[in-house]
């Protein structure tokens, strides 16, 4: 295949806009099809990729593209692979299977934890029932001071600045995309109902006030 930019074979110079030129393929011509294809995307992905992402890229109907991820996420399950295919945070990615944690963590981790602290588990679970939340607010709620915590979420890619409070000013936290991930949910709807059991807005604020955070 002639690439875009180069001279034609007669020697005569590209045309204006060649370099602009995308790469053309018939999905019917990899030795995989569509299926195989999509695969290959998977495999470069780092986060969730969307259905409509992937048809455009493959230029296929989208509910085509649906059925092929549906079937290689059954394949997948079928043959007992040591990763599955998985549609989370709205779109598809490739994971380990949680049952090989152990062997992952080990030779990623050099047999060292990193997991979360419980004064962070603790902090993240507030933000992700309450946000979007200031800092004052999740204080308020776990009686500590809670500003080392919420940078250590941060740097962990778990929660985000998701604006101001109109009348304090201040920050306002949420999570990410990355939380549901990590937590095995496709939206923030699936998280199990804990929340009518925190403080509700108004004590939040009445024990941010009197210092409680």
């Amino acid at each position: 295949m002639t690439q875009a930019g180069t001279a034609g074979g007669d020697g005569t110079p590209p045309s204006d806009g060649a370099g602009e030129e995308q790469v053309a393929f018939d999905i019917n011509d990899f030795p995989g099809g569509a299926r195989a294809a999509i695969e290959a995307v998977l495999m470069v992905v780092d986060e969730p990729v969307t259905e409509a992402a992937l048809a455009s890229a493959l230029e296929l109907p989208t509910e085509d593209v649906a059925a092929e991820l549906e079937a290689l996420a059954e394949e997948y399950t079928s043959q007992h692979r040591g990763f599955m295919l998985r549609r989370l945070a709205g779109g598809w990615r490739v994971y380990t299977r949680s049952e090989y944690a152990p062997v992952v963590e080990k030779f990623l981790l050099g047999g060292q934890q990193a997991r979360l602290t419980q004064a962070a588990l603790e902090t993240l679970a507030v933000i992700a029932y309450r946000q979007p939340i200031s800092r004052a607010r999740v204080g308020a709620v776990r009686g500590v001071n809670v500003d080392g915590v919420v940078r250590t979420l941060l740097a962990r890619g778990l929660v985000q600045e998701a604006g101001q409070d109109e009348e304090s000013g201040a920050v306002l936290y949420g999570t990410t995309d990355y939380f549901l991930q990590r937590m095995g949910l496709d939206s923030l709807d699936e998280l199990p109902p804990l929340a009518p059991y925190l403080p509700s807005d108004d004590v939040l604020e009445e024990l941010a006030a009197e210092g409680h955070a």
